[in-house]
């Protein structure tokens, strides 16, 4: 049986592996929105689709490339952290 703080730390580390493997795709979409709203902002053009399509085919990009880093991330944490958890070791 896990003790609060035991329960607390998994809880933690869980949520860091969930913040690290999320920031590329948050970094990128944050980037493409404030260059696209620029772009927006200085040529009075407000197409909605203008905004979406880009950081969508962005964020679809980033997260090809990362796919395997986030994997990697999971497999990780979950062989090192919650296996030993739940076999008892």
């Amino acid at each position: 049986m896990l003790s609060e703080s035991e329960f607390y730390d998994v809880l933690r580390q869980g949520l860091w592996v969930a913040v690290v493997i999320s920031i590329p795709v948050l970094a990128v979409a944050l980037g493409v929105g404030l260059i696209i709203g620029l772009f927006q902002a200085l040529t009075s053009i407000q197409e909605a689709t203008l905004t979406f399509v880009p950081k969508l085919a962005a964020i679809a990009a980033v997260y090809w490339v990362t796919m395997g880093f986030m994997t990697e991330s999971l497999v990780s944490y979950f062989q090192d952290t919650l296996l030993p958890r739940i076999a008892g070791v």
